[in-house]
């Protein structure tokens, strides 16, 4: 495999060992790595959202992790910029780019181009998600349908998510996502691109993510969120998505214990690595799927 004009891309589930696959293939391939998750840029947040050590850090040129602050806005246009800037970087010293994460808006910016719908109004955004909760999914989807037939087939009927994004876009703008996605224009080409998806059985996925939480519990996850906590911001902003920060404060405030603590960030995080696995259902389509044993041998012929 000529692996000179390469892109490697590796997604999956949150907690489906996604940074060490990417350390692995990096090293082998002379590459560097590059992050695609949302919340790995922030720097006040390092072990709620399971950064790479330092350790692995040192082993290989890492780019885009830690280097915001919570205080400062995160888009995805920035990120495609950044991510773009990187890999020609790494390009420019003959290495192989890996990037890595959970995020798929960022990969779908990256392989499709980015979609520039016009920018909606919070109220028309409330009114539709008051609508959402009103109807449940269900009926909301089949209304989404009759405003926007090319949904069908695109969309998976329980993904409320996207349906609701679906719906804002073509009340708003008359016209389908999908149309939007039409006129968008990617930077690199198809072929250019190895998608690596990791994903795993369910029960082992479960396993691990447990273990996760109880690792993040002792390496001192409830300090980070005070620290956090002590930086009083609103608790409407996006950072407030990091699972965990809501459960350990109400733990600091003596509101759970830490059995119910730990449960609970749990149960959040299998909802969603479940969010994740529906979403990359309908946008990755045309990603390899690995488990580790496939991946292991999938490396080895790299």
């Amino acid at each position: 495999m000529d692996l000179k004009s390469k892109i490697i891309l590796i997604s999956g589930p949150t907690a489906s060992g996604k940074s060490k696959a990417a350390l692995k293939i990096a090293k082998k391939l002379n590459g560097e790595i590059i992050n695609a998750d949302s919340m790995q840029v922030y720097k006040e947040l390092n072990i709620l959202t399971a950064r790479p050590s330092k350790t692995d850090l040192n082993k290989i040129h890492h780019h885009l992790y830690g280097f915001r602050s919570v205080k400062k806005k995160f888009s995805s246009g920035e990120w495609l910029k950044l991510a773009k800037k990187n890999i020609k970087k790494i390009r420019d010293k003959n290495k192989i780019p890996v990037l890595v994460g959970g995020t798929g808006l960022y990969f779908k910016a990256l392989t499709d181009g980015l979609v520039k719908i016009p920018k909606i109004p919070i109220s028309v955004r409330d009114k539709i998600r008051r609508m959402q909760n009103k109807l449940g999914q269900k009926k909301f989807y089949l209304k989404l349908l009759n405003n926007d037939p090319l949904v069908k087939n695109k969309i998976d009927p329980t993904d409320v998510q996207r349906s609701i994004r679906a719906y804002e876009v073509i009340k708003f703008t008359k016209k389908s996502v999908f149309s939007w996605y039409r006129k968008t224009k990617p930077s690199f080409k198809k072929e250019q691109f190895i998608k690596i998806y990791l994903d795993y059985p369910k029960d082992e996925l479960i396993n691990k993510i447990s273990k996760r939480v109880d690792q993040m519990m002792k390496n001192g996850a409830i300090q980070e969120v005070k620290d956090f906590l002590k930086l009083d911001l609103k608790s409407d902003s996006n950072i407030f998505k990091v699972i965990g920060i809501r459960e350990i404060k109400e733990f600091i405030d003596k509101k759970i214990s830490m059995h119910d603590l730990k449960l609970n960030i749990v149960i959040k995080t299998r909802q969603y690595a479940k969010r994740q696995r529906t979403w990359s259902r309908g946008q990755m389509s045309d990603w390899q799927k690995f488990d580790a044993e496939a991946l292991s041998k999938f490396i080895k012929k790299l």
